[in-house]
Formats: C-alpha cells, structure tokens, sequence
C-alpha cells in the first residue's frame, strides 16, 4: 500500500489523530486525497455525499471549533545538504493554513504524532499561519521544535516561478559581468541559466535562475507574459557542467508538482539553425516565436491634461492603459462597483460560492445579501485604500513633441527604416533618438500646459514621480514590465518637464523597440502618455498579486512582495523582499520568504496587508474582462499607517494550464 504522496516535491502522508479514540490515523493518499474522503470511510462511517453538501461545517468542525475530537494534518519528509555534502532528512508536522489550534493544541498534536514515528527521526512543528506562529511564540522550542515556513523555502533548491516548457539551446553564465560580455547575446531561441537573470532580459525561450528570487520580479513578469518557464534551481550551474549542456540543445520544462527543475538533452533544429525564423515550427515546446500583440488605434488628437480621477478605462486610446486604470481605481473606491463580489459568487463546488467567506471576512453578520456586502466592501475601501493624486498628460502632447522637432523626426525615420530591412545599427539609432528627446527644448506652450495642470490639482504635494502610460503595456501577453522609465523625486516644473522627456525617451531604447517589434507592435503605433503623481515616502511598500504564482490550482491565496521603505525595490529587484501569502476565502495569511530582512512584520502590517489582500479580491472582480473572474490583478501598493495607498493596478499575466 502506498501511503506516501508528493507535494512541491516533497513525500508526505495526512495524518488525523482521533482525541476520543486516542489513535493516529496514516492516510493511504493513493484513494484518499483529501481528509474528509478517507474520515468519511474509515471513521465517521458517513457518505462522503452528506459531507460534501455542507463542507463548511465539516471544515469548522475540524479547522476551527476550539472544543475539536480531531486534529488534521500533514507530516512530511525534507532532505538537507549540509557543505561537506553530507545528507540528513527531518519531519516536519503541519495543519491546513486555515487551521486555528491554539499553542495548547499544537502541542498536544506534535506530542501525538511524537509518539508513533520513529524516535530517531527530528520532527518540527511547521506552524501554517501567522496565527499559529503567535500562539506558540512562548512554549520554549526544547519542549516544541519548530521550523518556519521561511526557514524551509531558504532552504529549498527547487522554486516553479512560471511552469511551462521550451525547446532551445541552453546559454550557462556563471556571472552577470559574462552574460553582459557574451558576443553572441542570448536570442529568442536561447534558454538562459545565471545566477540571477536580469531585468533587461531580451526575449528568450526559458530561464533559470540560479540563486532565489521573487515570483513577482520583473523577469518573472515578462516570462509570464511571453509564455516561457521560468524557475530557481540552486546548484543547476554545476549539474549542468557536469552533464556538458552547455551550448547545446535541450528540452526545459517547470512543473508546480516536481522536485526540480527538469532539463534534458535534445536533438537540435532540423533547420538552419539561430540565425533563421524557427518559430514556424509546430513543436509547442518551441516558445520562440512571441505572440502578435494587436493595439487598439491610438487617439492622437487633441486633448486636454487631465486628473486621474476623471479618467476611466475607456480613456486607454488618449491616455494609456497605467492612467485609465487608476482613474477607473478611484472611480471604484469612491463609488463601488456592481462587479466586486463577482469573485465570491462563483460556485466552487461542492460550495454553492463564497458569499458566507466573504461575510465573515467583511463582518457582515446574518443574511450574505449583496446588498449588505458590497456595503460593507465600500466601508472597507472607503476607510482603508487611497490613490494618491496625480495627472496624465495625453498621447498628443508627446505626438505634439516629436513634431516640433526636425530632427527628430529624421531619426525616427532613419529607424523605421532599420526596422523594416532587418538592417543597419539599431542600437545607435535608437541611443541617438533617445539622447534627442530627453535633450529637445520642450515647446513653450506645452510646459505652460503641464505646470498650469500642476498648480490646479496638484498645489501641495513636495515630491512627484514621472511614470509611463503607454498603449504598449499592460497588454495581454505584452506586459512590458519595466520596460519604459520612472523618474522619482521631481520637485520643481523643471524637473518634472526633464523627467516628462525622460518617459517618452524610453519608447525608443533599443531593449523597448525590440521587444514590441518582436510583438508585431510598429513603431508609429506606440504612444506614451505620462503620469505625474504625489510621490508617496513610506516605511512599508510593495506588490501584491490577486493569485499564489507558485500554484496555479490555489484559488485562496494572494501573494504579496514586501519591502521596507520602496516600492521600487520589489518591482527593480533590488535586495530580496519579504513574501507573504493571505487567504481571502478563510482568512489568515504565512509568510514564505524574509528576503534580505532580519524580522517579520509586526501584527498590525500583517492585520493591514491581510485587508489589502481582500481589497485585491473585490478589486480583480471588477477589472476582469469576464464573467468568471479568475484574471489576477498586479497592484503596487503602499502602507501609510492604516491607510493603503494604492499606486497601479494592472492585469497580471497568468497562462492556461500553467
């Protein structure tokens, strides 16, 4: 009998310790993959059937009744390398995230399963959520051996950032100083191994990174967006060494359910070779060829520098996509939305939907009717979530800009020209347009328009940060992520115009012009409008998507990146953030990773991030393009005391059957 199943990579068993009985139950997982399955059989002696018709019950029987007869959980197996090579293996013992035991009854479960494993084998209590890790704060770990989630994911060599496969010839870079070298930089058709890989990654078939980073870096962005896996395997330089890959052609594939990154050897292309158009190919492992990006016609005409709050999502052709989803952002917060339970009234079987969740999430007591949540959801944004103030400037400044300029209008012709042939330098035409527009005088009337617009609705604010609005970003499969320029700390008209320059420049860098043409996205069909906002100097700051990256299947979680003090450190990936998961269904939240941090956050940050987490939820509900509202949002976020403050809102890039 095989009791023994895999998690992540990991071998377990589920374990049930039955309080009345004074018995510990190991779960054959093979036909049983789910506690109520195995406790309707072999100790409720129910129908599953009868169970299932209300799992709620069942689940706070079990999970949250303080006066429980069981204690559910998992016991599972992790093997350490230690330097000198040497292997030993420890058991860890951990309940459902959603699990309230207090510090009594987790003693009381570890004390349990002590006594019927063997005693040699180390065990540790993995507490599943912040609340356990509180409860147990004060049992001296002598009596209680724990190990933190976090400790683990150090630990871990193996972490699936997007699952996917790719066919291409593997490039190993054991410094980013030789990848910045290579005379033959990394193509399409190329899967890319390197300590870390960095931001300004040209479009490849895959990626691995050799040391630990973040789902929610901007490499793992684009890889979602492009479709490519993408994956942390510790030690892959030197297995790959050690099997000769290096230069040759292989098949990479990243699977949420493995134990590690799998790369094996394969037959190269039957046909020219990298330097011609593979992706015609029909192997769907060959993610060479990007996905053709169709732009909506761009509204060139005139129009007037407006405040975010005025724009909604249809503004996106004048405006950009960034500042039509902060306007529609505020729209929301101020007004609601007739959308924002969608997510919770999904069926989710054997449930009916979520609506009773998100009840008691919201604290809605008696009947879930929709008009008593989308109520209490409005007193929760209302209260706790603000976008700071800014303007857009519209597509036809920047049209308005380049024409006034002779010259610069002869190298945008002299690129389109690179552009359709397929030859001539590329990279100093693009550097030279660059130079020329972040350097052109701007028209006088133009400045007179962006400091007349400063003064009526932003009088008050002391710093600002310049950011793009392009139409070619934020695009399904065309995320563009860190692609185009931010400019912080504007102070005065002069640095703003400098820093309104600098973003229109950014269309032109040869990485942007590359990328979108890769995309079938033309040069004279890429606008930039630009955002000038109140800059927001916080102590906590990050990102948070509307999903768990590392596991498609898990409809619960979100995941945020945390960093103190700068936003721009979660998304520009400097230093490693903290990452933390909330439930938005049961409540609760775990952190997975410190990062470069020495402490976790304090309980009033974790009680704030876990309301922005169910503002996220309400939030994907009424920006998803559909009726089944299951498309993740990016928000970048602030935290201000109790009041969050939210600085983009985006779709994030999720593929089918990832």
């Amino acid at each position: 009998m095989r009791i023994a199943g895999s998690l992540a990579g990991f071998p377990f068993v589920k374990v049930v310790a039955d309080l009345d009985e004074s018995t510990l139950h190991f779960i054959d997982s093979t036909g049983n993959p789910l506690h109520v399955q195995y406790m309707a059989r072999h100790i409720l002696h129910r129908p599953l059937e009868e169970l299932l018709r209300d799992i709620d019950a069942f689940n706070h029987d079990m999970y949250i009744r303080p006066d429980r007869r069981f204690y559910l959980g998992l016991l599972a197996l992790h093997r350490r390398t230690d330097g000198d090579g040497a292997e030993s293996v420890l058991l860890s013992l951990e309940t459902v995230e959603a699990d309230t035991m207090t510090g009594a009854m987790l003693l009381d479960f570890y004390r349990c399963v002590r006594e019927h494993i063997q005693p040699s084998a180390p065990l540790f209590l993995k507490p599943a959520n912040h609340l356990q890790e509180s409860s147990v704060a004060d049992i001296p770990p002598a009596e209680l051996p724990r190990l933190l989630a976090h400790e683990l994911f150090a630990q871990g060599a193996y972490a699936p950032l997007n699952p996917g496969a790719a066919y291409g010839r593997l490039r190993v870079f054991r410094t980013e100083a030789a990848y910045r070298a290579a005379a033959d930089p990394p193509g399409r058709h190329d899967i890319v191994v390197m300590p870390r890989v960095p931001d300004d990654i040209p479009r490849v078939a895959g990626m691995i990174n050799a040391e630990h980073t973040t789902p929610l870096s901007h490499t793992n962005v684009l890889a979602t967006g492009w479709g490519i896996p993408n994956a942390v395997q510790t030690g892959i330089v030197e297995r790959l060494d050690a099997a000769g890959l290096d230069g040759e052609w292989v098949r990479y594939e990243v699977s949420a359910d493995a134990a590690e990154a799998r790369v094996e050897p394969a037959e190269p292309p039957a046909g020219p070779g990298p330097g011609s158009d593979p992706g015609s190919d029909s192997d769907p492992g060959r993610t060479w060829a990007a996905d053709r990006v169709v732009l909506e016609p761009p509204e060139t005409g005139a129009a007037p520098i407006a405040e975010l709050s005025r724009l909604r999502m249809g503004d996106h052709y004048r405006y950009g996509t960034k500042a039509a989803n902060l306007g529609e952002l505020i729209g929301v917060l101020e007004n609601g939305s007739r959308r924002w339970l969608g997510f919770y009234r999904v069926p989710r079987p054997p449930r009916a939907d979520l609506l009773d969740h998100l009840a008691r999430r919201l604290g809605v007591h008696g009947p879930a009717d929709a008009a008593a949540l989308s109520a209490a959801a409005a007193r929760l944004v209302r209260k706790h979530a603000q976008v700071p103030r800014g303007i857009a400037l519209p597509f036809w400044l920047q049209r308005r800009f380049l024409e006034s300029s002779p010259r610069i209008q002869q190298t945008i012709g002299r690129l389109k020209m690179v552009l359709e042939t397929g030859a001539g330098p590329l990279d100093s035409l693009c550097a030279e347009l660059q130079h020329l527009i972040a350097t052109t005088r701007l028209p006088d009337d133009i400045r007179a328009r962006i400091d007349e617009a400063v003064v009526a609705h932003l009088s008050g604010v002391g710093r600002f940060v310049v950011r793009s609005s392009s139409n070619a970003e934020d695009l399904e499969g065309f995320s563009a992520a860190g692609v185009y320029e931010s400019v912080r700390h504007a102070r005065t008209i002069d640095a703003i115009v400098d820093g309104v320059r600098e973003v229109w420049a950014s269309v032109a860098s040869a990485r942007a012009v590359r990328l979108r043409d890769e995309a079938g996205i033309t040069l004279e069909d890429s606008y930039m409008g630009v955002i000038v906002q109140e800059e927001v100097s916080v102590p906590l700051g990050g990102v948070l998507v509307t999903c768990n990256p590392l596991d498609s299947r898990d409809f619960r979680n979100v995941y945020a990146n945390i960093a103190t003090g700068s936003v721009a450190d979660v998304v520009d990936g400097v230093g490693a953030p903290l990452q933390h998961l909330y439930n938005t269904v049961e409540g609760g939240g775990r952190t997975v990773s410190l990062g470069s941090a020495a402490d976790d956050l304090d309980a009033r940050a974790k009680a704030a991030l876990g309301r922005l987490a169910l503002i996220g939820r309400l939030l994907q509900s009424h920006f998803s393009p559909d009726y089944l509202y299951e498309t993740p949002v990016d928000i970048e976020w602030a935290l201000d005391g109790e009041l969050i403050r939210l600085l983009q809102i985006r779709p994030y890039q999720v593929r089918s059957g990832a």
